[in-house]
């Protein structure tokens, strides 16, 4: 294990401080963080615990919330105004890890998690691009049953393994930010990266930036959401396929929609042409599947992960159907 300093953050300010040197990352709940450090994946020079600060829940106008990105996930899944307001939320996260891994995770180090693609976390025997840039990528003609069908890239064909970032792609978060050149704000749906020509780079965030918080817009129909995750056996395990979805019919009629999959892409990947093709029209099961075709038109799958397809598909119709029944 690579040596590294150690220091405890009392504010946003002193973490910025303390974070600007090179090789400098940010500690939360440390779930994924000291896995890579163990795995010597990540080399660290300089780690800064953020574990003390922003961890409120807090009501904004309208019905929204503000979630420090240091609220433990546990303690975010059983908030009694995401349980009622926003269940596809925490249905994710409930669905995501085991209960003791939930208890210590971070808001804003399940946003910052890395892949979980073996060929990554495979330092002694496999190429990989995201880990050494320009070395290669033996995902790509290896055992691909849990990687990518949509978004990839001849550099990389890992998933991001996040459940927790799919509901918060479907709910129109947004992150909010601090660093060298100030606060600001971003989409969650930008914050995450394709892999393009440099998976190495997994979100645009700049060196140093601090996660602050997450923030919920209000969202009416929100409450009627939920998130379904497909894996190969019920505990702990990473999606195949994902779906978090929030469904307002009127009169027979989509009104409105919002859906993310998880397990099919490099980052949590917002279903905007199932969303175009589903408002306005009825609340069928044939729309519902018309919809999910849509969506996965682009989809270009590996040679042991073409089930991918018409899981989703599936997956997706049900999910509709069932909010289509809860919304009648």
């Amino acid at each position: 294990m690579t040596p590294f300093t150690y220091a405890r953050a009392e504010d946003a300010a002193d973490a910025l401080r303390l974070g600007q040197a090179n090789a400098t990352a940010y500690l939360g709940g440390g779930t994924n963080l000291v896995d890579l450090i163990r795995e010597t994946v990540a080399k660290p020079s300089a780690l800064v615990d953020v574990t003390g600060l922003s961890n409120e829940i807090e009501e904004t106008e309208g019905g929204g919330l503000m979630i420090g990105a240091a609220v433990r996930n546990t303690a975010l899944a059983e908030h009694l105004a995401v349980r009622t307001r926003f269940p596809v939320l925490s249905r994710a996260i409930l669905a995501g890890a085991s209960a003791q891994i939930r208890n210590m995770a971070t808001v804003g180090g399940n946003l910052l998690q890395r892949t979980r693609c073996t060929y990554f976390y495979d330092t002694d025997g496999s190429r990989c691009n995201k880990r050494t840039p320009g070395s290669g990528c033996d995902a790509i003609e290896g055992f691909t049953r849990g990687h990518a069908i949509l978004g990839a890239s001849s550099a990389c064909v890992a998933t991001h393994p996040s459940d927790m970032c799919v509901a918060l792609a479907a709910l129109d978060a947004v992150v909010h930010l601090d660093g060298r050149g100030g606060a600001r704000t971003l989409p969650f749906t930008e914050l995450h990266r394709l892999p393009g020509d440099h998976p190495e780079f997994d979100t645009v965030l700049e060196p140093g930036e601090l996660i602050t918080a997450i923030e919920l817009p209000p969202l009416s129909f929100a409450a009627n959401s939920t998130y379904r995750k497909v894996r190969d056996r019920a505990s702990y395990a990473f999606a195949l396929v994902s779906i978090a979805a929030a469904l307002e019919i009127e009169d027979g009629v989509i009104k409105d929609v919002r859906i993310a999959l998880g397990g099919v892409a490099h980052k949590p990947w917002r279903a905007s042409k199932a969303e175009a093709a589903l408002r306005g029209g009825p609340a069928t099961e044939e729309a519902f599947l018309a919809a999910a075709v849509a969506e996965m038109a682009d989809a270009a799958p590996l040679r042991d992960n073409g089930f991918k397809i018409a899981l989703t598909k599936r997956t997706l119709v049900a999910v509709l159907g069932d909010l289509a029944g809860a919304a009648a």
